[in-house]
């Protein structure tokens, strides 16, 4: 029985009702429970395969605007079922959605182009993202979401924690709480023969050690932060709660489109320069935004929600960080990381346009059309820019799986 019958990203309910057809198809290996509900209500599922003690956890959706981690997920759990030596030592947990509210908001479940994808684009403030409110909130206002995901990793102890995450356009990359030795070649390996770009100069990763090409291994709490205004820190998110257990987590991330503009390791003549510059137009760009917000604002009296406030946020973080590029070194000197802030300075905007247009077409506000066209140029701009190209959908998944399957086997034999 094939969990994906056709390659399209599937929306939460679907990938329940995968779950349930494998925990179906194979009772005596599989089960689905329920672990935690929402701040909205809506039910987080786990599929379990195996029974073993040693245990490697799949985290789907933690950003909604990243959905290639759902049928990543649907295909690791389909070959773990049929390869007996992939669960023969190992217990394997799959969380289908760590934020099915925010899945239920981001709305292009087929983009056709970067503007289909971002006319429907949601992604939640930082306190309301799972893996990330640890970074912003006190203990004793995480999200339910938050403690289900913690509290899974206090049940299972996985060695491993992968999160499926992903890239509107750019390349693959890795993150790793801790190095996994032997990772790093046959990722690069799996990416050339796909045609996806490693982004070897990730501005996620910024001044972080990497132990290959694409494969960053985050600093410890006693090193700065290379972007200090953002408050985000990876360092403070659930991806270290495995390290209680002596487990590591590997972020995994691959792009919907590509651009081979973040896989150039070749110096930038003047990289302190250009990202000066591209400062400077992350701050035109938010002014933009702001403008239109300042003008609705008024008409937009009463009217509160999950993507007014996350267009907000984003456009308080410009600031900080337009400063943070133009008063610190960069972490980075290649093209490819001075492509990929460049990248960043793009989207950060554009995001913050795309959940307002949102607001102000719901309430039929007469600033929507000027929004509609700057969301337009915006997303031509950026794929022009980068030339992007589509990566199939199948090409995401199996660069994805790949990279997952061998971080369990190296971190396995890592163990030993």
């Amino acid at each position: 029985m094939s969990l994906l019958p056709e390659l399209r990203y599937p929306s939460v309910p679907e990938l329940v009702a995968s779950a349930q057809a494998l925990a179906a198809q194979e009772p005596g290996l599989c089960s689905l429970r329920q672990v935690g509900v929402s701040r909205g209500g809506r039910p987080l599922h786990l599929l379990s395969v195996g029974h073993a003690r040693r245990a490697v956890l799949v985290v789907a959706g933690a950003h909604a605007n990243e959905p290639t981690g759902g049928s990543t997920l649907r295909v690791l759990a389909e070959r773990v079922l049929a390869e007996r030596e992939l669960r023969m030592d190992t217990s394997w947990h799959f969380l289908l959605c760590a934020d099915p509210d925010g899945a239920s908001l981001h709305v292009t479940p087929a983009p056709r182009s970067l503007l289909d994808y971002h006319l429907g684009f949601y992604r939640p403030t930082g306190a309301e993202q799972p893996e990330w409110s640890p970074s912003v909130l006190p203990p004793d206002r995480l999200p339910p979401e938050t403690r289900a995901l913690t509290g899974l990793i206090d049940e299972l102890r996985p060695y491993l924690q992968v999160t499926l995450h992903g890239t509107d356009l750019g390349g693959s990359w890795v993150q790793l709480t801790r190095d996994v030795p032997g990772l790093a070649e046959p990722f690069a390996k799996s990416a050339a023969q796909l045609h996806i770009p490693v982004e070897t100069g990730a501005s996620d990763a910024a001044g972080w050690p990497a132990s290959g090409p694409g494969v960053h291994v985050m600093p410890g709490p006693e090193t700065g932060a290379a972007y200090p205004s953002m408050p985000d820190d990876a360092r403070h998110s659930t991806w270290y709660h495995a390290h209680r257990y002596g487990g590591l987590t590997a972020v995994v991330e691959v792009p919907m489109w590509a651009s081979d503009l973040v896989d150039d390791p070749a110096p930038h003549p003047a990289p302190a320069a250009a990202i000066r510059r591209l400062a400077q137009r992350l701050l035109r760009d938010a002014l933009e935004v702001e403008g239109v917000l300042t003008d609705a604002l008024p008409r937009l009296d009463g009217v509160d929600g999950p993507l007014l406030r996350a267009a907000r946020w984003a456009l308080e973080l410009i600031p900080g960080l337009a400063e943070d590029w133009t008063h610190t070194a960069p972490a980075g000197t290649t093209m490819a990381y001075v492509g990929s802030v460049d990248a960043f300075g793009r989207r950060l905007p554009l995001r913050a346009a795309a959940m307002l247009l949102r607001v102000l077409r719901e309430t039929d506000d007469r600033a929507a059309p000027r929004l509609e066209r700057l969301v337009a140029t915006w997303c031509d701009a950026f794929a022009a820019r980068f030339r992007a190209r589509w990566v199939p959908l199948e090409h995401q998944v199996e660069h994805q799986s790949r990279t997952v399957l061998v971080a369990a086997q190296q971190a396995r034999e890592r163990m030993a």
